[in-house]
């Protein structure tokens, strides 16, 4: 997402955390307060979108992760290896400016996600999100994630249907 009015970049120390507000008081202290303690720690990424003025329009964070089989449905299931797990990826935030919210930038830093995702040389059978709210679980469906049977917050994206996209 290198067009338009915003870039995406990796988080870095001159970006300006303090000043940025979503509207959601979680997502607003992680990014203020413990995103680079994660990023330190080699636990999550941290990708923003700016202006040409380098202020923070929204962030992402991803992470390696895994999924146990039982959790997938039981058609998919038959055509994976008999591991206990698969790999995926984890999107465990996404938060836009509350002055941009409702423009399309939380579609644009999603696709974004999906597809360093799917250009990383790491394999990874799909993308999870943990939505933090049922809003939230309803922007993810609207681009085509799955809602996990045993967790209602929890959706999931083949990589296939990553392919379709890209």
């Amino acid at each position: 997402m290198n067009e338009g009015p915003f870039k995406v970049e990796v988080l870095r120390p001159h970006h300006q955390r303090h000043e940025f507000v979503s509207g959601n008081a979680d997502l607003d202290r992680y990014f203020k307060t413990q995103v680079t303690q994660d990023i330190k720690r080699h636990v999550a990424h941290c990708f923003v979108a700016v202006n040409s003025i380098d202020q923070v329009a929204g962030y992402y964070t991803l992470a390696a992760s895994s999924v146990l089989l039982a959790d997938l449905p039981q058609a998919l299931v038959k055509k994976l290896p008999r591991y206990p797990a698969v790999p995926v990826a984890r999107m465990g935030r996404l938060a836009v400016s509350q002055s941009l919210q409702q423009m399309g930038l939380g579609s644009a830093l999603l696709a974004d996600a999906l597809v360093r995702v799917y250009q990383a040389d790491v394999a990874s059978y799909a993308m999870v999100v943990d939505a933090k709210h049922e809003e939230a679980v309803r922007f993810y469906a609207k681009h085509g994630f799955i809602q996990f049977s045993s967790k209602a917050l929890s959706l999931w994206l083949p990589m296939n249907a990553v392919v379709s996209l890209v």
